[in-house]
């Protein structure tokens, strides 16, 4: 897996957990032809092997921005073909972001805006800061959400919300976002990014076959019926039993003792 991308910012901060910073601050991190690139090819390079990776942090560069949206400076006189042709790579990466095995939290760090917000919504939960603002203004362009905004705010806030703040374009709030079920939680700027190291380090000490079939189960079966989906669950089960992570997490909780996780 490449870890030198020309605008992301990777790093280790915790045992286990990468940091990925969307790094654009000239341009609020707004998510131009390159950003999409890179973000496709880390996290299809973690679906391919994540190696020791066992959680992963997303944010922005500084404290203004998440990211922007889509860089309509790169887009401006854009010709229907090469617009076309452009969004096809952002299609790919939505794709990538929300097939990652690998379990996602960003820390919304500031303005998630258009496309910044929908990288967001990809994300298997998010913390916000309390300066954090959101919105989806692309019908203020003329166009729609068409990186799974539709999709994805929809399952995260419901259909009524998520219609009112689609088709209205209008910002709203870290506050009202965590109201509405899109953040799981409100933190200070400056304790926000711990919070997500937090949580990550927590998921990160977990065995990792188990927590990516449990993300695997819920991610699936929220698209299926409750029978299906029960189905589905203990396929995703009996996939834990025969691994030596399971007969660990068992003997450690006899032993009274902290479980050793090795991935398999």
């Amino acid at each position: 897996m490449n870890t030198s991308y020309e605008t992301l910012k990777l790093s280790t901060p915790r045992a286990h957990v990468m940091l990925v910073t969307l790094s654009r601050p000239e341009a609020s991190n707004a998510m131009n032809t390159q950003l999409s690139l890179d973000v496709t090819a880390l996290f299809e390079g973690l679906a391919m092997d994540a190696g020791d990776v066992c959680c992963v942090v997303v944010t922005g560069a500084g404290e203004r921005a998440f990211c922007a949206g889509g860089d309509l400076k790169e887009r401006n006189g854009m010709s229907d073909a090469a617009w076309g042709r452009q969004h096809v790579i952002f299609e790919r990466m939505v794709r990538a972001l929300i097939d990652c095995p690998v379990p996602m939290i960003g820390a919304v760090n500031g303005a998630a805006y258009g496309g910044g917000c929908e990288i967001a919504a990809t994300m298997d939960f998010l913390y916000g800061a309390q300066t954090a603002r959101f919105a989806m203004t692309e019908v203020t362009l003329g166009i729609i959400p068409g990186a799974g905004g539709t999709q994805t705010l929809a399952r995260a806030m419901g259909e009524r919300r998520a219609k009112e703040l689609i088709l209205s374009g209008r910002p709203f709030s870290a506050t009202e976002a965590f109201e509405w079920g899109l953040l799981n939680a409100v933190y200070p700027q400056a304790e926000l990014m711990d919070a997500a190291l937090a949580t990550a380090e927590r998921i990160a000490g977990n065995a990792p076959v188990a927590v990516r079939q449990a993300k695997q189960a819920i991610a699936r079966g929220m698209q299926m019926s409750l029978r299906d989906g029960l189905a589905f669950e203990i396929e995703a089960y009996n996939r834990t039993v025969p691994t030596e992570d399971r007969r660990e997490g068992v003997l450690a909780f006899n032993e009274k003792r902290k479980a050793v996780f090795k991935g398999c």
